[in-house]
């Protein structure tokens, strides 16, 4: 099987289990191009993440990104198509269900746990990928130092993103 329609089918596959967004996916998304069909190494995979991460629009960009490094244009194309056009599909035909029903409570409930579903896949992905790529005490300590300010203070995260860079830089993670 060509390399193109192989990240086009199993990206297409995600698509279906990205529920939360392609955040959600991360730890299996890096397993998938990282460790089992190479697409790339895991610098890459991680500079891809934050450029998406960085740039404004969706969050699937990191898949944009292993598209056009395994295929180029075309594979960038194919890739953000096999992780959008499932889940849309699945989406569209949801939300018709969800809109025909009568029951508020029912939709309530629908909705509230979705949104559950989603907050526990984005938090075990940042766990996951958390253990994979923090390599010292110090990248340990920067993840729980980030994790607290972000949940018990108002800081702006481009100031986490400061702190991160200029402990980087000074070569503490």
């Amino acid at each position: 099987m060509s390399v193109l329609l192989s990240l086009f089918l199993k990206l297409s596959t995600f698509s279906l289990i990205a529920f939360g967004g392609v955040n959600a996916l991360l730890p299996s998304l890096l397993n998938l191009a990282v460790y089992q069909e190479h697409w790339v190494d895991l610098q890459t995979f991680a500079d891809y993440f934050a450029i998406a991460q960085a740039a404004p629009g969706p969050n699937f960009m990191t898949i944009t990104l292993i598209g056009w490094h395994v295929g180029g244009i075309l594979g960038a194309l194919l890739a953000t198509f096999a992780i959008a056009w499932p889940s849309s599909i699945l989406v569209y035909f949801v939300q018709r269900l969800i809109l025909s029903m009568n029951d508020e409570q029912k939709k309530r409930a629908i909705q509230y746990a979705a949104a559950a579903l989603a907050i526990g896949l984005v938090l075990s992905s940042a766990w996951q990928i958390a253990l994979q790529i923090n390599h010292s005490y110090a990248a340990y300590g920067l993840t729980l130092l980030t994790i607290g300010l972000t949940v018990f203070t108002r800081w702006h995260p481009l100031y986490l993103i400061a702190l991160g860079a200029a402990l980087g830089t000074m070569g503490f993670i």
